[in-house]
């Protein structure tokens, strides 16, 4: 590492709240890759909603400075540096990794099973748990950094790790075929976006929940019936009519998604941006024999079947707009007014 820098930009976290809490730095210093470690130079890293979930304390059940403010339910280590999205090239590694891995273009994995050297009981979260991509250089486990053979820009690329693993776990976890009927709410956010595509790709009518002004968008995107987020569910799509629901919303309206459902159906959950707290009548999910997932941790053959539908172009990357690392705080802004369909990603250098 001795032709390396010493220290390198950096946003860093420092405390929940506003955005204030974002501090862009100059001095950090660049880490050092411990035994079965790799270093990344990070190319660009997207924006995602855990950011500012866990800027704001959202994650937290008490007050939003409690201990367990993070994605994990454990206290966040402060100053951090975010970033769960990334891409990038291994520009060194500690020992016990061939020296041969120097050079490669990554996808890091979200989730991680092991960190500072050790096998983790409880997942860690990049940028949660442990130091993310909103920096020059990162550390990782090497077991976490796939090697990505694709034509694809590294913007397009740090477009994936996050949502589309997360859309493919909750895929994963409720089992969705060729045969099922897939609805799909916040279908125009990353996660959503993704899910209509990965669901595409595995041969199923997908069903879309959006807005009117970006219905073509998300039938671009192989969505087979596109419902508006303010009409009645029950009325548009009748009771018992879908086989899977895969949900980032919840919210005041949650118990119509039940009502669509089958009998024998399934709900997987991955976000909670209308609401997180919902009504359930217990007899609609016994008497129906329903199967809920909460989905977070992924699946140990998630990441590395993504990694190879990216490389084998059934699926495509969805950026609606980029910013540099030091417009963090614009690029937060432009997610939460949510107008653009796909994913906001961030440039760290000129490899991008």
């Amino acid at each position: 590492m001795s032709d390396l820098p010493k220290t390198m930009h950096a946003v860093e976290l420092v405390g929940h709240g506003g955005p204030e809490m974002l501090q862009y730095r100059e001095d950090v210093i660049v880490p050092t890759p411990k035994s079965n470690e790799v270093l990344v130079k990070v190319h660009a890293a997207g924006v995602n909603n855990t950011d500012i979930n866990t800027r704001i304390g959202w994650y937290s059940k008490g007050d939003n400075d409690s201990a367990d403010a993070s994605w994990s339910g454990n206290a966040l280590q402060l100053p951090r540096i975010q970033g769960i999205d990334v891409c990038g090239v291994i520009v060194a590694v500690g020992e016990n990794i061939a020296s041969s891995r120097i050079g490669e273009r990554v996808l890091l994995e979200p989730c991680l099973y092991e960190g500072d050297n050790q096998p983790l009981s409880q997942p860690w979260f990049l940028g949660s748990e442990c130091h993310g991509g909103f920096a020059e250089y990162t550390v990782i486990a090497s077991r976490h950094a796939y090697a990505v053979n694709s034509d694809l820009t590294s913007i397009e690329l740090a477009s994936f790790p996050c949502s589309y693993s997360t859309a493919e776990n909750m895929l994963t976890r409720s089992r969705v075929s060729a045969k099922d009927t897939v609805l799909v709410s916040g279908a125009s956010g990353g996660v959503g976006s993704a899910a209509v595509q990965l669901i595409k790709a595995r041969g199923a009518k997908v069903i879309a929940i959006t807005s009117p002004n970006k219905e073509e968008q998300l039938r671009e995107l192989g969505a087979d019936e596109v419902i508006f987020r303010d009409q009645d569910l029950v009325a548009a799509l009748g009771s018992n009519s879908v086989d899977v629901v895969i949900d980032l919303v919840a919210g005041a309206t949650w118990p119509a998604f039940l009502d669509v459902l089958r009998s024998g159906g399934r709900y997987a959950v991955s976000g909670a941006i209308g609401g997180p707290l919902v009504e359930l009548d217990v007899r609609t999910l016994y008497l129906k024999d329903l199967s809920f997932f909460g989905c977070t941790a992924l699946e140990p053959e998630v990441f590395g079947n993504l990694v190879s539908l990216i490389e084998t172009g059934k699926i495509k990357p969805i950026v609606a707009q980029i910013f540099p690392l030091n417009a963090i705080n614009q690029a937060q802004e432009s997610f939460v007014a949510k107008k653009y369909v796909g994913k906001l990603v961030l440039t760290i250098d000129d490899q991008a």
